[in-house]
């Protein structure tokens, strides 16, 4: 290894650990859904008997006098899945809305310290929760703000590490560095779930406040440790600006010519201008992908919230046991994220890669619904399979596709495009990941067969948004074999 290559090394690896503490920090939430409602979701009896008075109305006259067998006030109502859901929209909601603005607001701040600030108030407020735990706290506007503020000082992360990669890697083999790079996402889930439900019958304020001093350790590491871009060390990792535009993918060539309108003034390299809002949305393929990111989002969200609640139903586990196994569906996708890369690298087609990919999802989310009521077996197989397709898009379009779109010809060389690009296509996922949790919350009622329609339903409608940059990629492809 050269002395760039250590440092390259180093700063995958250090902006995996970061981004993964992330993660790990958002999935206690999923864990201990199971123990907020612990008896009423878990009783057939108890459940029956709740409805029935829920029916006489004497369901909130007599609910005070037993609260401990129904788990932890506010959530042992008999809507607790209205209650739970909203805990998701709030911190997916303020996390969409923040997205937005943290990518401008990171273009213009040194993303070591932006990326520390954000880090440390995240430790501060995941734990905030837990200690909801230990002081008795039962009123649900403290965990919804908690949650809130939240969503808010994590939309530092993304753009923030997504940049920091982009700088330091070129476009040769994007698609699988960052394939492998994404894998963060399903490694901070599966840690986050492993140590919520190490805690969560016995104590689950700690399966909050354990993830968030790991994150705030993280945020001081970031502070000591991050370097922004390769010039900061006089290193010469990053490719220069017209070797990039000769990396671009192939069906970029087909493109149509850009007026002078849609060219957005750069400085080169280590140009100091940020882009607007409007230019970034003026790039090829940044409207498509981020609508498409939103319904994908959707699914993989409801998934990440709504997952060990179902397997307790369904399987009848309890909350540990439910979190343990709901890990599987990151280990898919794990395989899914490096998969798609690989794929989009070889074939050098992001967008036929995704529709590829969503075209299986939708088959395979109603083979899971029905097949994850034979067994533990059969479950096991599906949380696989389903994980590998679900997050294999969503993986692709927020790294690889993200870091092209931001480095696209269109900006002439100006790497500050990066996060406002990033923070384009990932916020507008997020409000897809906000609705999803939502929407699961309001239709879980009525059976959650109806919760995988609503998610297949989501697939097909992200396939819809790519098939115009499908046809794009289909045609320069017949293009270049005449």
């Amino acid at each position: 290894f050269s002395r760039d290559q250590w440092y390259r090394a180093f700063i995958f690896s250090l902006t995996f650990l970061l981004y993964a503490s992330f993660h790990l920090s958002r999935k206690p939430i999923s864990i201990v859904k199971g123990e907020l409602h612990k008896h009423c979701a878990a009783s057939h009896e108890v459940e029956l008997s709740s409805y029935k008075e829920d029916a006489a109305q004497i369901q909130p006259v007599k609910k005070p006098s037993n609260i401990s067998q129904c788990g932890w006030e506010p959530f042992d109502k008999n809507n607790y899945k209205q209650l739970l859901g909203a805990l998701d929209y709030s911190f997916l909601c303020a996390y969409a809305v923040g997205m937005y603005l943290s990518g401008i607001i990171g273009e213009r701040l040194p993303i070591r310290y932006y990326l520390t600030v954000g880090m440390l108030a995240s430790g501060l407020f995941t734990a905030m929760f837990g200690l909801g735990y230990f002081y008795n706290v039962h009123n649900l506007w403290f965990y919804i703000m908690a949650q809130i503020a939240n969503g808010l000082v994590q939309t530092t992360g993304w753009p923030s590490v997504v940049t920091c990669i982009g700088n330091w890697f070129g476009k040769g083999r994007r698609g699988l560095i960052m394939g492998i790079w994404n894998s963060h996402t399903s490694v901070g889930n599966i840690l986050g779930s492993l140590i919520a439900a190490y805690w969560v019958s016995t104590c689950w304020g700690l399966s909050f406040v354990i993830p968030g001093v790991i994150i705030a350790v993280m945020g001081i590491v970031c502070f000591l440790f991050l370097i922004e871009h390769p010039k900061d060390i006089s290193c010469s990792c990053t490719p220069s600006s017209v070797k990039m535009q000769h990396l671009l993918i192939d069906s970029e060539n087909c493109s149509v010519s850009l007026n002078s309108s849609t060219m957005v003034a750069g400085e080169g390299r280590h140009g100091t201008s940020a882009i607007s809002f409007l230019g970034a949305l003026q790039i090829p393929g940044v409207i498509e992908f981020s609508l498409c990111l939103l319904f994908a989002k959707l699914v993989s969200y409801t998934f990440l919230f709504w997952l060990p609640l179902y397997i307790t139903n369904v399987e009848h586990l309890d909350a540990k046991r439910a979190g343990d196994l709901s890990t599987l569906f990151d280990v898919g996708g794990i395989f899914g994220g490096i998969l798609a890369g690989l794929i989009s690298d070889r074939l050098k087609k992001r967008a036929s890669t995704c529709g590829m990919m969503l075209l299986l999802a939708a088959p395979t989310l109603y083979m899971f619904s029905a097949v994850s009521k034979m067994g533990l077996e059969a479950t096991v197989v599906m949380l696989l399979i389903s994980g590998a397709l679900v997050n294999g898009p969503y993986a692709l379009i927020t790294t690889a596709v993200s870091a092209d779109l931001g480095t696209h010809k269109s900006l002439k060389g100006n790497a500050r495009a990066l996060s406002t690009v990033t923070a384009i296509i990932d916020g507008t996922g997020s409000v897809g990941a906000a609705l999803g949790p939502l929407l699961a919350g309001l239709i879980s009622p009525s059976g959650w067969n109806n919760v995988f329609y609503m998610l297949m339903v989501a697939d097909a409608c992200a396939l819809l948004f790519l098939l115009r940059l499908i046809q794009k990629e289909l045609r320069c492809n017949a293009d270049h074999t005449l």
